[in-house]
């Protein structure tokens, strides 16, 4: 797994966070990077993603299984104490399955708009592949581009990169490409993969939340949040007290990228608390 390394490389690593689906660790390194002050952290590139070089098989897979169990094996890696996992969206959910499997391992998780489906929805997608307008976006994305300098033009103020500063925007096509043999650059992050992790919704993110464990934080955006389903269950889900839920007025799905100092005092005062 590629990841960067953020703060003293001679303390045990405090925090790994996680990006979301078709993004990689470096787009979030102006957000991170300010927290090296306090704490270590390690920003990783999911399988599939970035510097990576994990095999991906998109065929017949139907969970986020296999990302929660490479965030486990790279804990077990570091040779950490027990970390706070955190992420956004998938990578929010991906910490969610993995403290789940292991909770000894995990001190807390930090989730920023996780992608959890209602439970009606949860149940149809443990039966195959779910229909997603993000994965019809995914299939059509251009793959190859003569150089870094002209994928940046050409993202720069469309879509979902209106969202990213310029220095955030920047961070993610720097890692976001290879170079190819014959010339030019393409996409990391294949969209046969991308596509695959928006449709493969089969793991189980309600038990994964509804188990006893490690404390969670969840920040969810005012709109479009990819996790609305678990907010008509705020009250069931934080009664015991371990799970807490705060909005983020005027996020957006991106919302690390639009609110990188929310992201910074949750995972400073969540890496801060025994």
């Amino acid at each position: 797994m590629g990841a960067l390394d953020f703060g003293d490389p001679n303390r045990p690593v405090d925090i790994v966070f996680s990006h979301a689906n078709g993004f990689n660790a470096r787009t979030y390194r102006s957000i991170l990077a300010p927290l090296a002050v306090r704490h270590r952290i390690l920003a990783v590139d999911l399988r599939g993603h970035g510097r990576s070089t994990l095999p991906t098989h998109a065929a017949g897979r139907s969970t986020w299984t296999d990302i929660a169990e490479d965030l486990l094996a790279l804990v077990e890696a570091v040779d950490s104490r027990t970390v706070v996992l955190a992420g956004h969206s998938m990578g929010g959910t991906a910490s969610l399955l993995a403290a789940h499997m292991a909770p000894d391992r995990v001190r807390a998780l930090v989730l920023f708009e996780p992608v959890i489906l209602s439970r009606e929805s949860a149940e149809q997608a443990r039966k195959g592949p779910i229909n997603s307008p993000l994965a019809d976006g995914a299939r059509r994305r251009r793959t190859t581009f003569a150089s870094r300098q002209e994928a940046l033009e050409t993202y720069r103020g469309r879509g979902v990169f209106k969202s990213l500063s310029d220095a955030q925007l920047e961070d993610y096509v720097a890692d976001a490409f290879r170079e190819r043999p014959e010339g030019g650059v393409e996409l990391a992050c294949s969209p046969e993969w991308e596509v695959s992790n928006f449709v493969s919704h089969g793991h189980d993110s309600w038990s994964a939340l509804l188990a006893s464990g490690p404390p969670v934080r969840i920040l969810w955006a005012e709109h479009g949040s990819t996790c609305a389903s678990i907010v008509t269950a705020e009250t069931e889900l934080c009664a015991a007290g371990r799970i807490s839920m705060d909005q983020v007025k005027s996020a957006t799905h991106l919302l690390p990228m639009e609110h990188p100092d929310v992201v910074r005092l949750e995972l400073d005062r969540t890496a801060e608390t025994r």
